[in-house]
């Protein structure tokens, strides 16, 4: 495979032989717009679909969280990153009250290790096992939301009584239909690009619903008449 070729996917539309620059620049411009304009457009959609849901699960979240709880997030290949980045939003905020929380797939030792010892669909749920206490979250990422690892995790975390939060693509896969999912956000795309960056988008919305309950006094401090304190 040529380079050209070997990238040629990438913008199809680009003639290998192309030697006006001014019109090769106008074609990566519009490629970026139209790129752009679609994500724009998926992301407002999920989150027209799903508003209701991400506050109610943000909320939930939070209750845990004031509780002592803690997120674990998990997801393979860019999933895992999306994971790991979702993790570092909750635990190290730019603002806001950081709470604990843990990317799965983070330690290589320990990925690698049960991966070649009990096998890579049980990477996640032995973490869940070892770590994980009722009061915690789990959020497993998959833009095709048919992952082994993930659901058999998820099924364990959902027995722990932990809340369980899916976010999926294309058309939900197996987490679309999973019982032991409380909540499941599918992103109604068949491109794996704007799949993740609307992932990206509903967990920084489940932050911010989060973010601003955990910081309210729990219902216990409030006075009984049900008014706030000074």
């Amino acid at each position: 495979m040529t380079g050209d070729d070997a990238t040629g996917f990438l913008y199809p539309f680009i003639d290998s032989e192309e030697t006006d620059a001014t019109s090769l620049l106008g074609d990566l411009a519009a490629s970026a717009r139209a790129k752009a304009g679609e994500s724009a457009r998926l992301q407002g959609e999920s989150l027209a679909e799903y508003g209701d849901a991400l506050t109610a699960a943000g909320t939930r979240m939070a209750d845990r969280f004031r509780r002592g709880g803690r997120l674990y997030t998990f997801g393979n290949g860019g999933s895992s990153t999306d994971a790991a980045t979702l993790a570092s939003l909750f635990s190290r905020p730019a603002r806001g009250r950081p709470v604990a929380a843990w990317s799965l797939a983070a330690d290589n030792a320990v990925v690698t290790a049960l991966g070649n010892d009990v096998g890579f669909e049980l990477i996640f749920k032995r973490q869940i096992i070892a770590h994980a206490r009722d009061r915690d979250v789990a959020i497993a990422l998959s833009t095709s939301g048919n992952s082994d690892d993930l659901m058999t995790a998820i099924t364990e975390a959902k027995q722990r009584g932990l809340l369980t939060i899916g976010f999926s693509g294309h058309d939900g896969g197996r987490m679309a239909v999973a019982a032991d999912l409380d909540y499941c956000f599918t992103v109604h795309s068949q491109s794996i690009h704007r799949i993740q960056e609307s992932h990206a988008m509903l967990g920084y919305q489940l932050w911010s619903v989060a973010q601003a309950h955990v910081a309210r006094p729990p219902d216990s401090l409030r006075p009984r008449n049900g008014a706030r304190t000074p």
